[in-house]
């Protein structure tokens, strides 16, 4: 898959399995393993909160993606060649603790967009259904397999996929381990965007997050908070963190400049104010 880079794009290293690259209003997280199919190891563990952090506190990005590197696949799972000692449950209880690591998305102010080609499997679903959207390539194959190997989903799969797809999907696909390609993933709803051609996908979801990074920032991030917190709240809670939202965004410049411009039949220049 050709990954071109534009002529704005800057690019930074985070670690040996993590890259940064900045295009604007728009910056890419990028899994770096690919002779491995960006497989999940201590590197892409520590560099994805690194890099989410960094991100999240840039005033000049708007939105974030997240893809993984090479023609194979987002990201195939668990690395399973990174051995470890025999381990007891308790060991095994804290040493994931410490590691929770795709949680660092649920505190990400920003809409994070999962970019999926070829492979989606264990983590890197998990990893795919932390984001906000998922979009995807039309090689994308996307599957929970653990039940297979004597374990369950250990980031979050077996939490986020019933909030995603419903429970009734959710259980049929963690008891069986069954592959989706991105036409029976939509249908569910595990994605909501498919590229048109799989050497599309980048291009296709810089174009669909720069939409996105077009809007009123605040009003973006709001909206975002509170559609999150509605898997969370009670109704009545959530309808009044949406009513301190809206009143907050009321008087504000963004909130303005986007009547005048109405009025005035031009595009909007949003600030964040």
């Amino acid at each position: 898959m050709d990954f071109h880079d534009p002529d704005d794009l800057s690019t930074s290293v985070v670690n040996a399995a993590v890259t940064i690259e900045r295009e604007g209003l728009l910056a890419w997280v990028v899994l770096t393993r690919s002779a491995q199919i960006n497989a999940i190891n201590d590197d892409i563990r520590q560099g994805v909160p690194q890099a989410l952090r960094a991100l999240d506190a840039d005033p000049a990005v708007r939105v974030i993606a997240i893809r993984g590197d090479g023609a194979r696949g987002f990201c195939a799972g668990a690395d399973i060649k990174e051995k470890r000692g025999p381990e007891t449950a308790v060991e095994v209880r804290r040493r994931m603790q410490g590691a929770r690591w795709i949680e660092a998305i649920d505190t990400v102010q920003k809409p994070v967009i999962a970019a999926v080609h070829g492979y989606c499997m264990g983590g890197g679903l998990e990893l795919a259904l932390a984001c906000d959207i998922r979009f995807a390539a039309p090689d994308a194959v996307f599957s929970l397999p653990e039940t297979a190997l004597g374990l369950i989903p250990g980031g979050g799969g077996t939490q986020r996929l019933a909030r995603v797809v419903g429970p009734g999907r959710a259980m049929d696909l963690l008891l069986t381990g069954e592959r989706l390609d991105a036409r029976a993933a939509r249908d569910i709803g595990l994605v909501t965007r498919m590229a048109s051609e799989s050497g599309a996908l980048v291009e296709e979801v810089r174009a669909f997050a720069l939409r996105i990074a077009a809007r009123a920032p605040a009003a973006t991030l709001s909206v975002k908070r509170a559609a999150r917190s509605a898997l969370d709240l009670e109704l009545r809670q959530g309808l009044d963190l949406e009513l301190d939202l809206f009143a907050m965004l009321k008087p504000s410049d963004d909130a303005r400049e986007a009547a005048l411009a109405f009025s005035e039949k031009r595009p909007p220049q949003f600030t964040g104010r």
